[in-house]
């Protein structure tokens, strides 16, 4: 309704008074005007079944029903059609209000999915997967698929990993970690589509993840990304990439200002590091993804042992013809040549490296300075093989047509 009217809230999570400014409306007129797909998360901590289906209609219905003409009431006509709902987010972790164990989240969930899909068919539906790792995080997932098998569309995985001992190596092979929960996932996906028939797909929405552990306060949110930050989000999205037939969604949760690729500071925007590999993913890594084999020197770190320095993913988009092979380059010191080989047909140059690199990798962005950046060159190839020199500490985006 009226913003003068809103409750204004004490938000729990951050210490802070929310004034509802931006409510459901504002909210998906927002992305409307940006052409973007919107994501609702029902509140399943202190929420309940029939306030999560009452949205739903809010949103999706045409007209006729008090939800529906509520929406219209408040100036807007037509349906908003929200596709994707999520069923509460982060329920395993004791810091959110609400917190529950999967059994009840599970019980819970169920009949909010129930009266949600009731209420619209077409909607796809989120369960809330890991946050919480130093939990029973296998054993919440298995519970929480359990329950939902029959309505759930997506399971959400959450993972944010930061660099708190300095330690450049263990930094770069933190996505492991990522990898190994995505496999065992899949596999708790694959067991539980046994059970339904006919089997319905489940798959990843992989809908919070970045780099994250300096700033921790709502006041203090605006985390400063360097170079190694930005070689990591690239690994995310590697994996992303190599996982894409069950990771069908990933979203950088935040976007400007807090932990984000975008900062403004005294009413001036600029990039921070991890804004370039996001924006060439998103801009390029379309099409099929394809299995990658790779051979290159290894590191160990920690308890990571046999790391390659080399992590790869690689997309082909048939319309256009065009290979895309991202590259980071987890040596510190040492550039590394390599041969890049097609099995499946020649290359066509020209071949377009987009490379992001700094001189060091504490290197940072400011309103004044981009330190960290996209440098862009060209070289012909042809044949199935050419080689090239990643250069130390960097993340390269290679374009290239296959005949």
């Amino acid at each position: 309704g009226p913003v003068d009217q809103r409750p204004v809230r004490i938000d729990l999570a951050w210490g802070a008074k929310e004034n509802n400014r931006v409510g459901t409306d504002e909210f998906l007129g927002y992305c409307k005007r940006l052409n973007i797909e919107p994501y609702i998360c029902v509140n399943m901590g202190l929420g309940t079944p029939d306030e999560a289906r009452n949205w739903v209609e809010y949103c999706n219905i045409e007209k006729g029903t008090y939800y529906s003409d509520l929406r219209r009431k408040n100036g807007t006509e037509h349906p908003y059609r929200v596709r994707y709902w999520g069923l509460g987010n982060e329920i395993d972790g004791p810091w959110q209000m609400g917190h529950k164990n999967a059994e009840d989240y599970g019980k819970l969930a169920l009949e909010a999915a129930k009266l949600m899909k009731w209420i619209d068919p077409e909607i796809k539906l989120i369960a809330s997967g890991s946050s919480n790792y130093g939990g029973d995080w296998v054993g919440w997932n298995r519970t929480v698929l359990n329950y939902l098998k029959e309505y759930a569309d997506y399971i959400s995985l959450h993972l944010y990993v930061g660099n708190r001992n300095d330690d450049y190596y263990r930094f770069m092979a933190s996505t492991l970690d990522l990898e190994r929960n995505l496999d065992i996932v899949e596999n708790q996906i694959r067991e539980v589509m046994m059970q339904t028939r006919p089997e319905k797909p489940i798959y990843i929405a992989f809908d919070e993840y970045n780099v994250w552990y300096r700033k921790f306060t709502e006041e203090g949110l605006e985390e400063i990304y360097n170079l190694e930050d930005a070689l990591v989000v690239a690994q995310f999205l590697n994996s992303f990439v190599r996982n894409a037939h069950i990771v069908k969604m990933a979203n950088m949760a935040q976007l400007v200002n807090v932990i984000a690729p975008m900062m403004i500071k005294n009413d001036t925007l600029y990039y921070q590091s991890i804004f370039y590999p996001l924006q060439l993913f998103a801009t390029n890594c379309y099409g099929q993804s394809l299995d990658v084999w790779v051979d290159s020197d290894h590191f160990s770190a920690g308890n990571y042992k046999m790391v390659p320095y080399l992590d790869v993913s690689a997309a082909y988009m048939a319309s256009t013809g065009n290979l895309v092979i991202n590259v980071v380059n987890r040596h510190k010191d040492n550039a590394i040549s390599t041969d890049i080989v097609s099995q499946f047909n020649k290359f066509s140059g020209p071949a377009r490296f987009y490379t992001v690199n700094g001189k060091d990798i504490k290197d940072f962005n400011s309103t004044t300075e981009q330190k960290v950046r996209t440098v862009n060159s060209e070289i012909k190839v042809s044949g199935t093989q050419f080689t090239y020199n990643f250069p130390a500490h960097s993340y390269t985006m290679i374009i290239v047509k296959v005949d």
